[in-house]
């Protein structure tokens, strides 16, 4: 299992507020009145545990498995967790990748973001296989689709910019082809202080591309996208329904 997170895991919870306020809304559509009688639901890649307060809140009767293979971005997440008398409850937290996860006999619904573009065709249908044996009739697989359904040039940009006590945070991200489906994704951090870079973290990851119809396809599912929540444009999501 590679780890993509560590290195820049310092930063993550600066993205993952961002992120939470424009994903949430649309998972949480999803969600909301799901039976979770049938089993547990899963979240795959649960970094540290934003989106899995986001799935506890739409469905406050479910037990819920939060799966991640970092350790570091895992003891965020068992922290938050922890400190949350429902959350301590409910959540059972576990150290795994996509790939090698045990899974639970039965489930009522996954959750797969920031996950699934890290995972090669062949190990995407061999996971969509395992979950379909153990998901009832009308279930959904919730993925976030990322918005990069194929290779192309993303030129560095500023994705995000914060100030934090006397330094601001700048977080740089671009992208090219590779091989294949396959791009290479290059973030920069960078530590400014009175104007002055005083730090740079940087990192690289490879992305298999995908859009929802290739997903439906790989599972041999029905599938749906969720393009906004509240009348308001949101990051795409992506839903498989067995």
């Amino acid at each position: 299992m590679i780890d993509y997170y560590s290195t820049s895991a310092e930063f993550y919870e600066l993205v993952a507020t961002r992120h939470t306020a424009s994903s949430g809304p649309p998972l949480t559509r999803v969600l909301t009145g799901l039976d979770v009688s049938h089993g547990p639901v899963l979240e795959i890649g649960a970094g540290t545990g934003r989106v899995t307060e986001v799935i506890a809140a739409a469905l406050p009767d479910a037990e819920i498995l939060a799966a991640e293979p970092s350790a570091t971005m895992r003891a965020m997440l068992t922290s938050r967790v922890a400190r949350d008398p429902d959350l301590r409850r409910r959540v059972t937290v576990v150290d795994a990748a996509a790939q090698d996860l045990a899974l639970p006999e039965r489930l009522s619904a996954v959750v797969i973001f920031g996950v699934a573009g890290h995972l090669t065709v062949p190990e995407r249908t061999a996971l969509w296989k395992r979950l379909a044996a153990r998901l009832p009739e009308g279930a959904p697989i919730v993925v976030e689709l990322m918005g990069v359904s194929s290779p192309r040039v993303i030129p560095p940009v500023m994705s995000l910019r914060e100030t934090i006590g006397r330094q601001t945070y700048e977080w740089w991200i671009g992208g090219e082809p590779t091989e294949g489906d396959a791009m290479r994704f290059t973030t920069t951090w960078k530590v400014l202080r009175d104007g002055r870079t005083v730090r740079e973290v940087a990192d690289s990851y490879d992305w298999h591309t995908f859009d929802v119809a290739r997903l439906a396809r790989e599972a041999g599912m029905t599938s749906r996208r969720i393009t906004e929540a509240g009348g308001r444009p949101i990051p795409e999501i992506g839903v498989l329904v067995k």
